[in-house]
């Protein structure tokens, strides 16, 4: 095994988290139903990955209300978009071997 393939961050690497990370790349914040409708995931299962992303610093979850109903945004945090940086260059690192 390479050196690269042991920097993955596998906080990040996971399918749904992944998915996520790369979307509020360019889109932060997302809504929670968006996101739902991005990643092609239940509300649990998305929920879940949020907070493990959320506990490791790198999005956070504010809710509130839009007019009478409930609204949950989430941002990718400073944390987040540095560890985001460093994932897409140890993916990188490892194409180029």
């Amino acid at each position: 095994m390479s050196s690269a393939t042991t920097k993955i961050n596998d906080i990040i690497h996971g399918r749904l988290r992944l998915g996520v990370m790369a979307y509020l790349s360019t889109a932060s914040p997302a809504s929670f139903p968006e996101l739902v409708q991005k990643t092609g995931s239940s509300h649990g299962n998305l929920s879940t990955h949020l907070t493990k992303l959320e506990n490791a610093g790198y999005i956070e979850q504010k809710k509130g209300y839009k007019g009478k109903r409930p609204q949950t945004l989430v941002f990718m945090t400073d944390t987040g978009r540095t560890a985001w940086i460093e994932y897409l260059g140890t993916i990188k690192a490892m194409l180029d071997l």
